[in-house]
């Protein structure tokens, strides 16, 4: 009967450890690809899933979410996980990080294991090739986070906004040569929806626009500065903070002091680092706040799916 084997059960049955079990259960590294297959075809012949109770052995409570991010060294989701976690301890959660590296096949991996052990929500940081049908099993208990999709909540930022934002403040202060650096329109919020914004800007304004689309790496802005800039360039906008970062780091080397560098993000090590840098502020903190407190209520039956749009705001 489902949930009466044991973690020691499904071992013996495997010819593995427990440990091993575990790092299973948990998607954790360490256990070959053969191995894995093994195990989980033991646990789905057997229609094994953890209980609640099971959750205590790593120290959990009986209310668990999962929250999964495109990459754990990104500035921009750190900031909303930060203001997330407080909203899951307050309510009695135990939040468990996963990774995607911008992977479907990861993406449905992590939701398969985290459909096995029961786990109460998720909220999912978005990008293109995630879709509809991977997610329906968890309509009513996920958000998605910086990226929508119908019929499911979510909590995005105004990407046109904020571009809008960089560039009206660029213009009124005189500034009629605006390159842009950005990432390609694969990515849509990132990188479409940023660059079509700068474009629509240039083209209400009769300014001719220069853009390279390199990607999100800091190096990748670095390499792309001396395509989009001339003797005439006076500022560039960067779609991320870590573009205008790689951007800052060629201009410096250059000794370009003059060209003034705007972004998107605004994050800490930005205004630490660079303060002379105009910067927007997404809201990634409001978002992660929002996006946690979306997932509770939707998790207890108090709220409908919500599509919430966090306003950008010039730092």
């Amino acid at each position: 009967m489902q949930n009466r084997l044991t973690i020691k059960d499904i071992a013996r049955l495997s010819g593995v450890g427990k440990s091993t079990v575990s790092r299973v259960l948990n998607n954790e590294s360490g256990v070959s690809a053969r191995t894995r297959e093994r195990v989980e075809a033991v646990m789905n012949q057997h229609g094994f899933a953890p209980s609640r109770s099971a959750r205590a052995m790593r120290g959990q409570s009986d209310k668990v979410v999962a929250i999964i991010v495109t990459r754990l060294d990104s500035l921009s989701e750190n900031l909303a996980v930060q203001t997330m976690l407080p909203v899951f301890y307050e309510q009695g959660y135990d939040p468990i990080m996963m990774e995607s590296q911008f992977s479907p096949e990861k993406v449905a991996e992590h939701l398969g294991m985290l459909r096995r052990r029961n786990v109460d929500g998720v909220v999912l940081f978005g990008f293109t090739g995630v879709n509809e049908t991977l997610l329906a099993p968890w309509q009513s208990t996920l958000v998605m986070l910086a990226r929508d999709a119908a019929g499911f909540a979510s909590v995005c930022y105004d990407d046109e906004g904020a571009i809008q934002m960089l560039m009206q403040r660029l213009y009124d202060q005189g500034h009629r040569h605006i390159s842009f650096l950005g990432v390609p329109h694969s990515d849509v919020t990132t990188g479409k929806r940023r660059h079509e914004a700068y474009l629509a800007f240039c083209k209400t304004h009769r300014l001719t626009p220069v853009a390279a689309l390199p990607g999100l790496a800091m190096k990748q802005g670095y390499d792309a500065v001396a395509t989009v800039t001339g003797p005439d360039t006076t500022a560039l906008v960067c779609a991320t903070d870590t573009l205008a970062l790689g951007a800052s780091k060629y201009l410096q080397e250059q000794r370009l002091d003059a060209l003034q560098l705007a972004s998107v993000g605004s994050t800490p090590l930005m205004k630490f680092l660079h303060p002379e840098i105009i910067t927007v502020d997404p809201g990634y903190g409001k978002a992660g706040q929002q996006a946690a407190q979306q997932l509770v209520a939707q998790i207890n039956g108090r709220s409908d799916l919500q599509q919430i749009v966090i306003p950008a705001t010039l730092a």
